[in-house]
C-alpha cells in the first residue's frame, strides 16, 4: 500500500495536478465541521455541501463525538475559531455509524484477539482509564450530535456569538437533515429545524 502511494503522489507532483488545490490556512467559507471518519463521507460530504479545497476547516474522529471537553477534536475547534477565523460550526453525524450502539465487550474481545494483553487492559483499568466510558457510542445518530453541540456551544473558551449547528446525513445520498440550528442560540434569525434533547455523556 505504502508502495503504491508513494508512486501515485510522485507523478501527482510530477504532473502538476496540485495546481488546482492550491489555497491557504485560512477557510474561505469561515466554518469549522466536525464529522465522522466513515469512508462514505470522504468526498461525499464536501461534494453534497458544495465544497471546495480550502472553503472549510474539517475535523474527523469516530461518531462525530466529542468525548471530552479539552480532547484533540475540541482543541481543533478552539484553534480554527481563534487563529483561522473560524465563525460558524457545523456537527454532522450520519444514519447507520458504527458508533450506535457500540458494544464495549465486543471491543474488548477485538482488543484481545488482535494481540492486546488481558494485563494490559488491567493495568489501563487501574489507572483509571474505564474502558465502558471509554469506549462509549450512543444509541441515535441524533443522540451523538446533539451532545457534541452542546458540548461546543457550553464550552468556557468558546466565544457566545459562534453558532453551532447539527446536522444528519444520508451517508448513501447525501442529504442533510438540520437537527439544530445555532442561530437561537445566539440571538440570531431562526431557521426552522428539529430539536433533540442534548445528552451528556458520564
Amino acid at each position: 500500500m505504502v508502495t503504491e502511494i508513494l508512486e501515485f503522489n510522485e507523478k501527482f507532483v510530477q504532473d502538476k495536478k496540485y495546481q488546482s488545490y492550491v489555497t491557504d490556512k485560512y477557510p474561505d467559507k469561515k466554518v469549522a465541521i466536525l464529522t465522522c471518519m466513515d469512508t462514505r463521507l470522504v468526498e461525499l460530504l464536501p461534494k453534497a455541501l458544495n465544497l471546495r479545497n480550502g472553503d472549510a476547516k474539517i475535523i474527523k474522529n469516530a461518531g462525530a463525538v466529542l468525548t471530552q471537553p479539552f480532547g484533540s477534536a475540541m482543541r481543533s475547534i478552539l484553534i480554527a475559531i481563534h487563529e483561522m477565523d473560524v465563525q460558524e460550526v457545523l456537527v454532522i453525524g450520519h444514519h447507520g455509524c458504527g458508533m450506535t450502539n457500540l458494544n464495549t465487550d465486543e471491543m474488548i474481545k477485538k482488543f484481545l484477539s488482535n494481540g492486546i494483553s488481558q494485563e494490559v487492559l488491567v493495568t489501563l483499568e487501574n489507572s483509571g482509564i474505564k474502558m465502558e466510558r471509554f469506549l462509549k457510542g450512543f444509541e441515535t445518530a441524533e443522540e451523538g450530535v446533539m451532545h457534541s453541540v452542546d458540548m461546543i456551544r457550553r464550552h468556557p473558551l468558546v466565544p457566545s456569538h459562534i453558532p453551532v449547528h447539527g446536522f444528519i446525513m444520508d451517508p448513501t445520498t447525501g442529504r442533510l437533515e438540520l437537527i439544530h440550528e445555532g442561530y437561537a442560540d445566539r440571538g440570531i434569525k431562526q431557521v426552522q429545524a428539529k430539536n433533540y434533547p442534548a445528552v451528556p455523556f458520564d
